[in-house]
């Protein structure tokens, strides 16, 4: 099983990287400019050719992929040419603030959407029920920029109660922010990707409610005599709780996906914002650097998610089993 869970990750990696190298030797994006920036009028044509030996960009494409590949191999992935850092210390400085932002909107995501989706389901067709399906309806059918976008106005353009963007205030040395600036910076785009997040969660716990409602212990707890609200907060949350993580764990790509979006309208110097930039400019090595890591992190979530389920429900351990016995009987064989 894991021999197969790696080979799977080595081809969705390889792939992926195959992908981007071709959309990049298809971009009209000029690195070379992307490189210089506003002073490209400066740069005469031998500093150029200069420039383009320097990153190898007249080379054949198979020849910088294999150069690539090669430097992958002794763990090197090469230097942004944005920023001109090694793309490892870029990403390991954005991937830290991006995983802050991101553990922040999906516990408030999981959290908020398991209380929806129980409360909606307890009252199904009533008041509170229809107002939250229609609350997610309208979350789930908004473009997460646009509701950034939203958010942003609403809240630090015309309210005032939080920053317009960045992770610190604007020329304050990184060491001297307090834990509460970093808060309050962080506050808007972690609402922003938790509220993208929490309509999927209500909906399918509010079903998951509605369904346990209706079961056979349900309606042979009714038979004993409890109260629908004991029902409700004894039987109902054990058995919704399991299929709600497990979707919550499940939802790691969104989450990425999102936090990309959110973070280029926020500003916020994350992973997200750094593979906009790195696409935008050209920076090859960056952008693949990215896409791996941001490959292995939706990785991660759904190996998670599979633990989870394996941990708390002892019928999927005991299927495990069965498996793993017939496989040494057949092996034996």
């Amino acid at each position: 099983m894991f021999a197969g869970r790696a080979l799977r990750l080595v081809t969705l990696l390889v792939a992926l990287v195959l992908f981007s190298w071709l959309l990049m030797s298809r971009s009209p994006i000029d690195p070379v400019q992307a490189y210089v920036g506003a002073d490209m009028n400066l740069v005469s044509q031998e500093q150029r050719q200069q420039i383009e030996e320097y990153w190898g960009l007249n080379d054949p494409l198979p020849t910088r992929m294999a150069r690539w590949f090669s430097a992958i191999m002794h763990g090197d992935f090469g230097t942004s040419m944005i920023y001109r850092r090694p793309v490892l210390d870029v990403i390991r400085e954005r991937f830290a603030a991006s995983l802050l932002l991101m553990m922040t909107a999906w516990a408030l995501s999981g959290a908020i959407g398991m209380l929806l989706g129980l409360l909606a389901g307890a009252r199904s067709g009533g008041m509170l029920d229809r107002g939250v399906r229609w609350y997610c309806f309208v979350i789930a059918s908004t473009p997460a920029f646009w509701l950034a976008i939203l958010v942003l106005m609403v809240f630090a353009v015309w309210l005032g109660w939080a920053p317009v963007g960045l992770a610190v205030p604007i020329g304050v040395e990184a060491s001297r922010v307090s834990l509460f600036s970093r808060l309050h910076h962080l506050i808007l785009p972690a609402l922003t990707l938790s509220m993208l997040g929490v309509a999927n969660i209500t909906l399918f716990t509010r079903q998951k409610v509605v369904e346990a409602l209706n079961s056979e212990y349900a309606l042979f707890a009714r038979a004993k005599g409890e109260s629908e609200r004991s029902i409700v907060l004894r039987h109902v949350p054990r058995n919704v709780a399991l299929p709600a993580v497990t979707l919550l764990f499940a939802s790691f790509s969104e989450l990425f996906g999102g936090s990309v979006l959110v973070e280029t309208v926020f500003t916020y110097p994350g992973l997200g914002q750094a593979t906009v930039q790195s696409a935008l400019r050209g920076d090859v090595p960056l952008l693949l650097g990215t896409v791996i890591f941001g490959a292995l992190f939706v990785f991660a979530g759904n190996l998670l998610a599979d633990a989870v389920y394996l941990l708390i429900d002892p019928r999927i351990r005991e299927l495990r089993r069965v498996e793993t016995r017939e496989l040494s009987y057949e092996h034996a064989e």
